[in-house]
């Protein structure tokens, strides 16, 4: 007896909202510092709290312009998280910024100011991840995702360049509610997106897609790779290097770990052959851990490679150089996506 034809599932077509330039950068903290002072021109009850590195976190540009509504509170986050609680039940829609290592460091203040009261705080970690470079591992986030996602009602988010991060900034100060940490890099990020697009909250982007009908042997596309943060153009960039070994590749950029996307990721690991994660973070707790703990609830689905730093301390080098060490270059990428395929 002749066996059917394999049914193929429609891919869903990229829209247009995909401009990759890699000649255009900029760090999500300035992004963030200049998506600031309009929503603070948009809405009046916006105010920014920082703990002495306004210059650093971008908030400064906020302070210059509205300085009765920028508070600025030294070396004592917990007070700067305190404060923020007290003005958010005020009424008001407060920033507060610091090194995402400083802030997710007082996590028990925010798990009872700020999580436990569902105030409508806007946690804003810069500096996230061994990308930061230089200032070594005493001031790199490699933690702070696993903290903010173990909070009952927050909200974890974390853009992949200069486009989304102003979106995402747009939508927290005039839509959301609630509380909700945003994780920054200090590292320049290539252009993924263009002005077209759209940021929505709890939604898994597609920012590269083989189409099934370059696959016709297959049921299956080859790979699927979650990414999110500073690592995703370079995802992007190890997917097109592998399609040249003729594998199919999804990469969709994960904005908003929490509450993730989980039936895009549901879906994608029921059609693809392999999963994979990507993220400038320990691999537990983080974008990793949380794609794990949706697909342990499902079956069948792919295996899961979480690329990630590997439950190690960071040090001090050049962003480039550490990316490169950790294995979140692309080529390091690319390599450790071919060995894991058996190219």
């Amino acid at each position: 007896m002749e066996k059917a034809p394999v049914q193929q599932k429609e891919t869903r077509p990229l829209k247009n909202y995909v401009t990759l330039n890699p000649n255009r950068q900029k760090a999500s903290r300035a992004s963030f510092g200049e998506a600031l002072v309009r929503v603070g021109e948009e809405n009046p009850d916006v105010v920014v709290l920082d703990a002495d590195l306004s210059v650093s976190t971008k908030s400064a540009l906020f302070a210059k312009k509205f300085p009765g509504r920028f508070f600025q509170m030294g070396i004592a986050e917990s007070n700067m998280i305190g404060t923020a609680a007290g003005l958010a039940l005020s009424g008001k829609v407060p920033f507060l910024c610091s090194f995402g290592c400083f802030v997710a460091g007082r996590f028990e203040t925010i798990r009872i100011s700020i999580a436990y009261n569902q105030v409508n705080c806007r946690i804003i970690g810069t500096h996230a991840g061994i990308g930061i470079g230089e200032d070594g591992y005493t001031q790199m986030a490699l933690e702070d995702l696993a903290c903010m996602r173990s909070l009952a009602g927050m909200g974890v988010l974390q853009p992949a360049d200069d486009i989304e991060t102003q979106k995402m900034i747009e939508f927290l100060s005039h839509h959301h509610k609630g509380p909700v940490y945003v994780r920054l890099t200090r590292q320049n990020l290539p252009q993924i997106f263009n002005e077209s697009y759209v940021f929505e909250y709890g939604k898994g982007v597609i920012v590269h897609e083989r189409p099934m009908a370059s696959v016709p042997t297959a049921d299956k596309k080859d790979i699927s790779i979650f990414a999110t943060g500073g690592v995703v153009y370079h995802c992007i960039e190890a997917a097109q290097k592998l399609e040249k070994e003729g594998l199919s590749c999804t990469v969709v950029n994960i904005h908003t770990l929490k509450p993730l996307d989980e039936k895009l990721v549901i879906d994608l690991a029921q059609t693809h052959k392999w999963v994979v994660t990507a993220e400038d973070h320990n691999i537990i707790g983080g974008l990793g851990s949380a794609v794990c703990e949706t697909l342990a609830e499902v079956s069948p689905h792919a295996p899961v490679l979480r690329i990630g730093i590997e439950d190690v301390y960071g040090e001090s080098g050049t962003g480039e150089d550490l990316y490169d060490k950790y294995g979140l270059s692309t080529p390091k990428i690319y390599e450790r996506l071919a060995k894991y395929v058996q190219l």
